[in-house]
């Protein structure tokens, strides 16, 4: 298994209240499993999702077999957020309102940190 790589994530348009370190995403296992089995996930983590081209069908996310709730924000290709939602466990099937190439799956908590519009980079540390 490939060692997913460290990134640390910037809102460009309004400064986040705290550090976001996520892990990267960009093979079909990771995308396929991303956080379940997982039972918990920390304020300053997450996983950043990415796919090949930018779509609204391929970018969608379940949230069968996880245990807990997240905010999902998707990017599209520049890194400007296209849409933002809590998802909650066993329950959600979301899809983004326009097209995405990016999803960053992070605590719930941080929802309010992201606006559509706003513009997101991340570095490998």
């Amino acid at each position: 298994m490939a060692t997913r790589k460290r990134l640390h994530i910037q809102n460009i348009t309004r400064p986040l209240l705290r550090p976001l370190i996520v892990a990267s995403c960009d093979d079909f296992r990771c995308r396929f499993l991303g956080l379940m089995g997982q039972r918990s996930l920390g304020q300053e983590e997450g996983l950043l999702f990415r796919w090949p081209k930018a779509g609204r069908v391929d970018t969608a996310i379940h949230m069968l077999f996880m245990r807990f709730p997240l905010a999902i924000i998707w990017l599209d290709a520049e890194g400007k957020v296209v849409d933002r939602r809590h998802a909650r466990p066993w329950v959600d099937f979301l899809m983004p309102s326009a097209a995405a190439q990016y999803v960053l799956e992070i605590h719930p908590d941080r929802l309010d940190e992201f606006a559509t519009g706003d513009q997101i980079q991340w570095h490998e540390i």
